[in-house]
């Protein structure tokens, strides 16, 4: 008996469905872009339970006949290719004729259509893959698709979704990102019964922007423009003052589909190298037009990334264009014009990256000349240690050894291996002094420690606020701040307002999309305010552990970034005795070789690991 068998067509299609129908995400993704290719100029998102319960896409395209409509849910049956040459023309966002047969594989799903010259639409009913009816039914021009309980009759996909708000944040960038790449569509989507975007779809590229990030986002946008005989690039960036710690609202567009492209990613962040932090991430919405035979689509099932044919002209063209906008405007007067569609991009030609290539690599960092610190005379016995403690400490006897250290808590995430000669010491250390400014120097009867003094303190800080059973000490606000947000974080804030509270920060509703701060942790400084709240917000939709709760995530975030806002920083210059204050409180928490993010706090070099480095063994 042969050992290799034919697969019936369920089996395939739910094979099919792994590849291209990942998540509630990849389904709307799917839904949306065959709108778009059908001409809609108006398309409705709606879902249920993060897309699991419901996912409804409805649009105003040409709709479908009877006979087409009965081919669409069958496999690689599509109205976007005729034979295998037209692979290198794909001009449209779909076209291998998977998406509706996988996702109505894997549903309950009903699909919905009529063209403007038919009298009646047709209505087509599937149950995991099987047709269990088909009708003609009156409805308005345009289609209209339904999947419920996705993953329905595929416990184990189902099994290792995320959370609902995890879910539902992916479908919400996907379609931000849809939005921008289509500001000729009016986009409505609505999460749970409440609009959590809605677009002008009028064409203009920062009326788009507007709706969705606000006009803040929008008054420090710059304007990117490079034309070329065979690649076209427009779109905006922002200021380098105003960055997210997450590069989620980047959008990158190549010939009108949203992509993932490594090469464009790191051209932007090299043209904003030493501008700013390492850490952070400026907007933007990149727009490149080259030929079509010089991409290939086809690379990724889910079609979000594609192959150039020339990653290094890429490169550097978009790398050129950030960094003359940036410095346009830092530099110089740079006028924000609207990004208008380009035309179908001229014939291409090879370009060879040569040596060039090194004059497009950012200028090395100035070394800033070493100055008395600013912050020589701030109280720090009040930043490390409350006043009564400080008092106590006139030397290093005064230090308190670490208790037993234990595993880190379950809320932190877990450091990576550190290797060797990074160990856990016992924490009776005298300071000897301070490198760059950066690290303190200590060491114990045998042993040589270096200390990362904001990373030190950062777990000093996390764990003080973590001690709260109740509500984190807050202060008041002399001026109040009022601080606009896009809709996704408003209705974050706008449902956990209790919770932010508890945690020190005290928000009430002052408008559309509006928040007045009015309370923040005792900890945190007032003039960091709105940055520390976006920074926790970036934190939450970045996914900590998309596993938990939203109030416990909210908690982490809010914990975690505090502490690290209001932790000493590299730079500062600390006396022994600060030194000292910092090493004692580091002794008594919990978990004092980390810091909440995981990195390590202390690098430990024993006698032998220094005699081995100067050969003396």
């Amino acid at each position: 008996m042969a050992k290799i068998k034919l697969l019936d067509t369920g089996t395939i299609n739910k094979i099919a469905a792994g590849e291209v129908v990942e998540r509630p995400a990849s389904c709307v993704k799917e839904l949306v872009e065959n709108s778009i290719d059908a001409g809609a100029r108006r398309i409705e998102i709606e879902i249920q339970n993060g897309g699991k319960a419901l996912i409804r896409v409805t649009d105003d395209g040409t709709g479908m006949s009877r006979e087409d409509a009965a081919l669409a849910v069958r496999r690689h049956a599509t109205s976007k290719l005729s034979t295998a040459a037209d692979l290198q023309h794909i001009s449209t966002l779909g076209f291998r004729g998977e998406a509706l047969p996988t996702i109505a594989a894997v549903s309950k799903f009903t699909l919905q259509t009529r063209r403007a010259d038919d009298e009646l639409g047709t209505l087509i009913k599937i149950d995991g893959g099987s047709v269990i009816d088909t009708h003609e039914v009156g409805c308005k021009v345009g289609t209209t698709v339904i999947v419920e309980d996705l993953f329905f009759n595929t416990p184990a996909r189902l099994k290792f979704l995320k959370a609902t708000p995890a879910e539902a944040n992916k479908i919400y960038d996907y379609v931000v990102k849809l939005a921008i790449s289509r500001p000729d569509v009016a986009f409505r989507f609505v999460n749970g019964n409440r609009t959590a975007i809605a677009t002008p779809g009028n064409g203009k590229l920062t009326d788009t922007l507007s709706a969705i990030y606000g006009t803040e986002l929008t008054d420090s946008l710059l304007t990117v423009k490079r034309d070329g005989d065979d690649l076209k690039l427009s779109g905006f960036v922002t200021k380098p003052n105003v960055v997210k710690s997450h590069r989620s609202w980047q959008t990158f567009i190549v010939n009108g589909r949203v992509v993932e492209s490594r090469t464009i990613a790191k051209a932007l962040d090299e043209a904003y190298r030493s501008l700013v932090a390492k850490n952070g991430f400026p907007f933007a919405a990149l727009i490149i037009e080259v030929p079509q035979t010089s991409i290939d689509v086809n690379v990724h099932p889910q079609k979000i990334e594609l192959k150039f044919d020339d990653d290094g002209k890429i490169f550097k063209t978009v790398w050129h264009a950030v960094r003359e906008a940036v410095e346009g405007k830092v530099y110089g007067e740079h006028k924000l014009t609207e990004v208008a569609a380009a035309p179908e991009a001229p014939r291409f030609e090879q370009f060879t990256l040569g040596e060039d290539f090194q004059e497009i690599s950012p200028p090395p960092k100035k070394i800033p000349e070493r100055k008395k610190n600013p912050r020589d005379d701030f109280d720090f016995e009040r930043v490390l240690t409350t006043v009564t403690e400080a008092k106590k400490f006139s030397s290093s006897a005064d230090v308190r050894p670490a208790e037993k250290i234990s595993e880190p808590a379950d809320d932190v995430r877990p450091a990576k291996k550190i290797p060797p000669p990074v160990q856990q010491p016992a924490l009776e250390l005298e300071p000897i002094g301070q490198v760059a400014r950066c690290y303190v120097v200590a060491q114990d009867e045998h042993d040589l420690y270096i200390i990362d003094q904001h990373a030190a303190h950062e777990r000093v800080l996390f764990d003080r606020l973590s001690s709260y059973a109740e509500r984190v000490p807050a202060q008041g606000l002399l001026i109040h701040r009022v601080m606009k947000f896009d809709a996704r974080e408003s209705e974050l804030i706008e449902k956990n307002l209790a919770v932010f509270a508890d945690l020190g920060f005290t928000m009430e509703p002052s408008g559309a999309g509006e928040f007045r701060l009015i309370e923040l942790p005792v900890d945190a400084a007032d003039t960091d305010a709105e940055d520390l709240l976006r920074g926790i917000l970036a934190e939450i939709f970045s996914g900590v552990d998309e596993s938990d709760d939203i109030a416990k995530k909210i908690r982490r975030a809010v914990l975690s970034t505090t502490a690290c806002k209001a932790a000493i920083k590299a730079g500062w210059e600390l006396n022994l005795r600060q030194m000292q204050i910092l090493l004692n409180d580091l002794s008594r928490t919990a978990h004092p070789h980390t810091c909440p993010h995981g990195r390590p706090t202390i690098i430990k070099f024993s006698a032998d690991d220094l005699a081995k480095m100067f050969k003396r063994t």
